[in-house]
Order: structure tokens, then sequence, then C-alpha cells
């Protein structure tokens, strides 16, 4: 796949700034006289502006009656979207002048994470970053940085994106749960009946039951059952008593403290995988991206202290 800096545009395209603003002003004041006088520059320089300019892109721009320059159709079209172009270049400048850390964090996360533990902390990120805007999707799988619009995901797994830059956050806890109304006596804490009962699974984290096994001693293959693509409808259906799930423990909280959920296995905690804040070489040096990373290190920090 080609990057941008491995496409050779043909020098005759990119002429000077100068004879394009020559060439806009002219073009928009319809006077070589208002143009250089709107430039500070004298009628003459203006003119070899757009001799030049002309001669470089192959392409006459003006017809010349005597004195008198008339825009050709072509020279419209092009003056049109070179003033587009230089429009930007000033927005940019003025922007980035203003607000140098400021711009957009096109942000990818995972539905779950991106709901219950970025969300509500993001306020804080905006007040401490006010000149940054985010922008929030969602995505469950790894992809391509170079054909999504991103500047940096949040992923969850093993260090092991290809081609980016990363930041662990932390680990993530998870324990086996389940509606008290499809527990037996003592099913709770014992491995034999826990084994019979439905088990639900994430698509994207199918070995999740075989490693929880795994920690408590047994040794399970093919461990099988519904599927679901989220953690928020995974959950509910355990609560409707569909079946037994392994979900990050700060997902259920709530739901173990008011008993709608029971805890498995002595209700022990295990560790699958960590998050990862991860981002590709061009966003290295994105203010937004950078601003982040910070602020979410010191949160990351802040509450494995706490």
């Amino acid at each position: 796949m080609l990057e941008w800096n491995e496409v050779s545009i043909p020098r005759r395209f990119l002429p000077p700034f100068a004879w394009l603003a020559s060439f806009e002003a002219v073009a928009r004041r319809g006077s070589v006289t208002a143009a250089a006088q709107e430039l500070s520059l004298t009628q003459g320089a203006v003119s070899r502006h757009l001799q030049k300019l002309e001669q470089q892109i192959g392409v006459q721009l003006f017809e010349r009656d005597k004195q008198r320059l008339h825009v050709t159709g072509a020279g419209k079209t092009y003056s049109e979207e070179v003033r587009l172009g230089i429009n930007l270049i000033t927005n940019a400048g003025v922007k980035l002048r203003t607000n140098p850390n400021g711009g957009a964090l096109n942000l990818a996360v995972l539905p779950a994470f991106g709901t219950h533990w970025l969300a509500p902390r993001l306020a804080d990120f905006i007040a401490k970053c006010p000149g940054v805007t985010v922008n929030l999707s969602t995505r469950t799988r790894p992809f391509d940085f170079s054909n999504e619009n991103f500047h940096a995901a949040i992923h969850f797994g093993l260090d092991d994106w290809p081609n980016v830059n990363s930041l662990r956050l932390m680990e993530e806890e998870v324990v086996a749960v389940a509606a008290p109304l499809i527990l037996g006596p003592r099913a709770a804490d014992n491995l034999k009946e826990i084994q019979k009962m439905p088990l639900l699974h994430l698509q994207t984290r199918p070995s999740a039951w075989n490693r929880w096994f795994a920690q408590q001693g047994l040794d399970i293959d093919n461990v099988t059952g519904i599927q679901f693509d989220q953690f928020a409808t995974m959950i509910q259906a355990v609560v409707s008593g569909l079946g037994a799930a392994i979900v990050p423990k700060y997902l259920v909280e709530n739901e173990l403290m008011q008993g709608k959920l029971v805890g498995l296995g002595g209700s022990a905690t295990s560790v699958i995988g960590s998050y990862f804040l991860v981002w590709p070489e061009r966003s290295a040096h994105h203010p937004p991206v950078l601003a982040f990373q910070k602020w979410i290190k010191s949160i990351v920090t802040e509450s494995a202290i706490i």
C-alpha cells in the first residue's frame, strides 16, 4: 500500500505559494493593480508571478486584451480551487496560533469500556484540554489504521496490534456470574455443576471459559454455548437466567451487590488480558493524542493508588 510520502507529485503542479496568491487575487479583484495593492507587491511582481504560473502548469489562465486581463474558463475554475486551498492554509494557521494544543481526537473504543469506564471520566479530560474535540466510535475488533480515520484506539487483550505504538493502561479483572434463579444448592462453588450450566460467550473472547476453568484447576476443551457481540446484552441475558458468563467485574458490581447475580467459583477474580491505548505512527505527534495519553495515564495511576 502506498504511503503519502511515497507518491511522487510532478513539481509543475506545486507552484510557489506567492504565485498562487497573486493569481487568486487578480482573478478575484479583476485587476493587477488592485491585487498588487492587496498583497503589498509591485504590479511588475504580480505580472511576473502570473506569467511564471502559466508557464509552469502549461495552461492559459488569462486572455490579454492590450492592458486588460480576462480570466479564462479554466482560470476561473482553477482560481476557485486555489482560493479554497489558501483559505484552508490560512484557517489552519489561525487555529494553530490561537489553540496550539487543540484539534480533533478521533478515538475508537470498546463498547463496554467506553460506556462504563471512559465516558464517566471524559468530562475531566475536556475540562483540562478544552481545545480538544473528542469523537468516539465503537469497534470490537482491531482494524487497519490506514483504512480508518482514527487517531488512536483502546484495545483489550495482548500488546499485539501490528504497526502501532502502545500504552498499557490496566489489567481487567473478570468474574464468572449467574443468576440465583438457575443455581442449585451449593452450585455456585461446585465446578462440575458450573460446567453443566448453559455457558454464554463473548465473540471477541472465545477462550474465556477455558481459561477460567484452567485457573480453577480443570483442563476443559471446547466449551461451547450461545455467543454475544457485546457485554451489555450478555449481562442482561445472565440476569434473566439464560446462563452463566464471564464478565469484567466492574460491569456487574451493582448487580452483585443487589443480589441479581452471584459470583461463581468462590467469586474468585482472574485476569485474562489488559487494556491498551494504541496509535499509529502518523498520530505520534498529534497534540490531542499526546494530551489524551498524558491524561489517561494519570487517571489510571490515580485509580491504582486508590
